[in-house]
């Protein structure tokens, strides 16, 4: 199982997304949570947190000052791209490559947040 939160879930979100912070954070604590009910069953469970993406939702809720914002914070430079998200899923779900890793999220995002 692969669950997708946010970098939101680890810091709250920019101004007026706290609740959608706050549900990741909730994703992010159920992926944990699952994995060590599901370990026993040979189910892993893990998550991908993707920063700030290039998305019709930031199209649509971003103002390009926000994006701007973002994107000075980003060590790489840049915003990311939903394929750049796509790497992480495929590990994930390749029993050889990640056939030990329960409970873990993976942070995909430029370098923002480096936990």
């Amino acid at each position: 199982m692969i669950n997708t939160t946010s970098i939101a879930a680890r810091t709250g979100g920019s101004e007026g997304v706290g609740l959608y912070g706050a549900a990741k954070a909730f994703v992010s604590s159920m992926t944990r949570s699952f994995a060590r009910e599901m370990a026993p069953h040979g189910v892993r469970v893990n998550g991908v947190a993707p920063g700030v993406i290039l998305t019709d939702f930031h199209a649509r809720n971003s103002t390009p000052e926000q994006l701007e914002g973002a994107r000075r914070g980003i060590p790489m430079g840049r915003l990311g791209t939903a394929d750049e998200c796509v790497g992480a899923y495929l590990f994930l779900a390749d029993d050889v490559l990640s056939g030990y890793i329960t409970g873990q999220i993976i942070e995909v995002n430029g370098g923002q947040l480096m936990p």
